[in-house]
């Protein structure tokens, strides 16, 4: 299944507080869960106005059902091809 990053701009997000990150994550959790279809929420990371998210699924357009039916924007969602780091190329995680 290909592994998309999402680019949500979120004005303040780097003041959200570790409760609010609990609402988003029981939202979020439970929109996968209605999805009906496979779909991985990884991991997220917070930066500024701006929330990046990793996600597995089978395409762009379920990653944008995800953000609909959670009321997150996506401003960005674009698949991964190549993982990288300070030891070279590695496979993306499966």
């Amino acid at each position: 299944m290909p592994t998309y990053l999402i680019e949500r701009e979120i004005p303040g997000a780097s003041q959200l507080s570790d409760e609010d990150l609990r609402g988003i994550t029981q939202t979020s959790n439970d929109v996968v869960d209605g999805l009906e279809r496979p779909y991985t929420w990884r991991h997220s990371y917070v930066a500024g106005d701006k929330v990046y998210c990793v996600h597995d699924a089978a395409s762009a357009e379920d990653v944008l059902e995800h953000a609909k039916r959670g009321g997150f924007p996506a401003n960005l969602v674009a698949e991964v091809t190549a993982t990288f780091d300070s030891t070279g190329p590695r496979s993306l995680p499966r």
